[in-house]
């Protein structure tokens, strides 16, 4: 698998070559200004989503010092990917969950261990993991990148050709200026990308039993207050309920869908990320 380049330019004179990877229609970024915005359970729940609705689907976790995505697919206990010869290169075979074809940095590292890295070491194992992975053909690859704006951020938009991205927030205005630093970083006029819209993660609680009820924990409007702060638009909003942290913890991430608010919410992303 060879990948292509494009030319684009930084400033004025300096052009910059950008990746592209064969097969691959549309590269989506999941991205937020900070840890605990529930940003690994948006990306994945899209990605299930999007494959539910037929489409052919990846999800690369590029999160390298905090990998979630193993444990919401319970691709955990040391596994790691096959490796086989595609046309004189050895690539890495993702595995198979819900329909959709996944990769993680957290396969090649045992999880009680911290990945000390410094920035090159990073951006070299990014682009091993984009370009050495056998993903066949896809119409989306939704990569759950690391809260803030660091050097996978940086790799991902000065290095490949990345279709657009999405911003998780959570509903309390406190969280609101290291997401502003995202989208700022996102809308960059010389390495930035198109910003379809905010999604506000973790937006009430409705318990499981009385549906009806909505318990705003977390705080109301931060979500529509980025979204009017940056002329973007708010994409969906994704309740929570006591169960949906043990369908994730247990690797059942398909049972979330059995709520019907939050089976709508994902629908609403899907549908706005595929008309834009």
């Amino acid at each position: 698998m060879n990948s292509q380049t494009n030319s684009n330019k930084q400033g004025e004179g300096h052009p910059i070559e950008k990746l592209q990877i064969p097969d691959i229609s549309k590269i989506l970024l999941v991205s937020s200004g900070k840890g605990g915005v529930g940003k690994s359970t948006v990306a994945a729940g899209l990605a299930v989503s999007l494959a539910l609705e037929g489409y052919a689907v990846g999800l690369l976790d590029a999160d390298i010092f905090g990998p979630s995505v193993p444990t919401l697919f319970h691709l955990t206990d040391d596994i790691r990917p096959e490796v086989e010869e595609v046309d004189g290169k050895y690539m890495m075979i993702p595995f198979e969950r819900c329909g959709i074809k996944i990769m993680s940095i957290g396969f090649f590292f045992d999880e009680k261990q911290p990945v000390i890295w410094r920035g090159p070491m990073v951006s070299n194992a990014l682009k091993q993991l984009l370009t050495q992975t056998s993903w066949g053909k896809l119409d989306y690859l939704i990569i759950d990148t690391p809260p803030g704006t660091g050097d996978v951020m940086i790799t991902l938009l000065q290095q490949f050709e990345v279709s657009g991205a999405v911003v998780v927030t959570t509903p309390q205005l406190v969280a609101l200026a290291d997401v502003k630093k995202t989208i700022s970083m996102l809308q960059d006029k010389n390495i930035g990308t198109k910003v379809l819209g905010i999604v506000e993660n973790m937006s009430w609680f409705s318990p499981v039993n009385h549906p009806e009820e909505k318990y705003f924990l977390f705080g109301k409007g931060g979500g529509k207050q980025l979204s009017l702060n940056f002329n973007l638009p708010l994409l969906t909003q994704i309740p929570i309920n006591e169960e949906l942290g043990v369908s994730c913890d247990e690797g059942n991430l398909k049972e979330m869908f059995s709520d019907h608010q939050i089976k709508f919410a994902f629908d609403l992303l899907v549908k706005a990320v595929t008309s834009r």
